[in-house]
């Protein structure tokens, strides 16, 4: 049976899952949503003996429908191949009392490469099946890590340009370094000089500009996105909850049945969203865990119902978080809404005029399957420290929120029985200047950012990741910098399109 999705703010416009994927972002800004969330029926007997390739089949089928057996299962294996540094995929280390699922073994090394991996393959697929004929722009915001798993997933590929906007002083050293450095004759690297929201803004406003869209029609190209706004990257991260648990019951870690809580580091709302989409299947969550930075639009709202972005920016030491508008909670707010693509759409319009939006008595009751919390800048490396000097586990600051939020959740609920699944979402390597600094600011801190992947190396007991070596040396290609309204004039110079007169 075909599922079909729609818009979360026209119930009119619908999709497959094709359709969807290449589109990335439906018309007036709405994202694009199952019409029902299909129940995992697959037992956890069956399910603790497959790999992470057999799970995610049996996951993304009953999603991605109108996709054949032999097409989608192709994409998997080209995505989960030797790419990733152990054949788990996406292994599970049990560390002071919670199972942290290590999303980072990938090419570049961050969570974003178990969903981007997938993406260009899933991509390439619907346009043969809707018979595209333009080529493919994938136009990306990222806060440090989409962009560099977008380059890479989607360099070189026929039929395709991607184009990345990043916040110039608002990424780590590595992060930065990692996406100037990408090889490609379609790839494109531009900073700009403001922060992700304003990226991911101006990203969104060329989506649902209609003379943008004719302009590039007649120039043979269209858009679509590599961001969780397109449900080709939510739908493979579901996979990884499910193989967690999984390979929990597997291990003997969990009885059949057994519910697990699951803790996510999030800004951008995808992620977690995405272990509640796990639990709508059927998978046994007891609570999702949302952890924030010093950004922590998402508690203030888990708490009060209110969402509110009018406050200051903060830079942080886990700058994938440091979001303040989060696109992916509105599909969240549109089934809190009773799949009410107009009431959904009030709120967002109320978001784009005012800045906030509060959810009526009955929305907030349903989120009771969630808890919120935030971890400040000196918590986050507290944590990084204490864990390192009582387990020799070195984790990055996006994964130490987390942690920092699982710790303040057991204290005021003393919920410590279930146990709990802590996404780790990005290596250490990647944040080596803030991880070092938490460790002993005094003894690292006048290193360079190369010697401390070094020295986290030795302290560790882990090999350098390749993805670092392969940029140790490496030459900036992308230098271009623009201002965020500037967004469009620079796509348009890169596609040779017509200017505005």
């Amino acid at each position: 049976m075909e599922l079909i999705y729609q818009s979360t703010r026209n119930a009119e416009e619908t999709a497959t899952a094709s359709q969807a994927i290449l589109k990335g972002l439906a018309k007036e800004g709405g994202l694009f949503v199952p019409k029902e969330i299909p129940a995992l029926d697959v037992d956890f007997e069956t399910l603790s003996k497959m790999t992470y390739q057999e799970t995610a089949y049996v996951v993304m089928q009953k999603f991605l429908t109108d996709f054949t057996e032999e097409e989608l299962k192709k994409c998997i294996d080209a995505a989960y191949d030797e790419k990733f540094d152990t054949k788990e995929i996406a292994p599970l280390k049990n560390i002071n009392g919670a199972y942290y699922l290590e999303l980072f073994h990938g090419a570049t090394i961050a969570f974003k490469d178990m969903a981007l991996s997938i993406l260009p393959h899933l991509l390439i697929t619907s346009a043969r099946k809707n018979h595209v004929q333009n080529e493919i722009v994938i136009l990306t915001a990222t806060s440090g890590d989409t962009g560099k798993a977008a380059l890479s997933g989607f360099a070189d590929v026929e039929g395709t340009k991607i184009i990345v906007f990043y916040p110039k002083h608002g990424v780590s050293c590595i992060q930065e370094k990692q996406m100037v450095t990408q090889k490609g004759k379609n790839t494109f690297v531009v900073g700009i000089n403001g922060n992700f929201d304003q990226a991911q803004t101006g990203v969104k406003q060329m989506f649902s500009d209609e003379k943008l869209a004719e302009l590039m029609e007649n120039a043979g190209y269209q858009f679509s996105s590599a961001n969780s706004i397109n449900i080709g990257r939510l739908v493979p991260q579901i996979v990884y909850y499910v193989y967690a648990y999984a390979k929990l019951y597997a291990n003997g870690e969990i009885a059949h049945g057994e519910k697990i809580n699951v803790v996510v580091p999030t800004g951008n709302f995808g992620n977690i969203l995405a272990a509640f989409y796990a639990k709508q299947m059927g998978l046994p969550i007891g609570k999702l865990i949302c952890a924030s930075n010093e950004n922590k639009v998402l508690y203030d709202f888990l708490s009060s119902g209110i969402y509110d972005k009018n406050r200051e920016f903060v830079v942080t030491s886990s700058p994938s978080m440091d979001i303040l508008i989060s696109s992916n909670l509105e599909r969240l707010i549109y089934r809190l809404a009773g799949n009410d693509a107009s009431k959904n759409s009030d709120f967002m319009k109320a978001l784009s005029a005012c800045g906030r939006y509060e959810i009526t008595p009955e929305m907030k009751v349903q989120m009771s399957g969630f808890y919120g919390n935030y971890a400040s800048e000196d918590e986050t490396a507290e944590m990084i420290r204490s864990v390192y000097q009582k387990t020799g586990y070195v984790m990055d600051p996006h994964t130490a929120v987390a942690a920092e939020v699982y710790e303040k959740y057991k204290s005021e609920t003393n919920d410590t029985e279930v146990k709990a699944v802590i996404a780790s979402t990005a290596s250490p390597f990647k944040f080596t200047r803030s991880v070092m600094d938490a460790i002993d600011r005094e003894a690292y801190g006048s290193m360079t950012d190369f010697e401390l992947v070094d020295e986290l190396s030795r302290i560790s007991g882990t090999k350098t990741p390749q993805a670092i070596e392969d940029i140790r040396y490496a030459e900036a290609l992308h230098n271009a910098v623009c201002e965020p309204e500037e967004m469009e004039s620079v796509v348009k110079k890169i596609l040779k399109i017509e200017q505005d007169k």
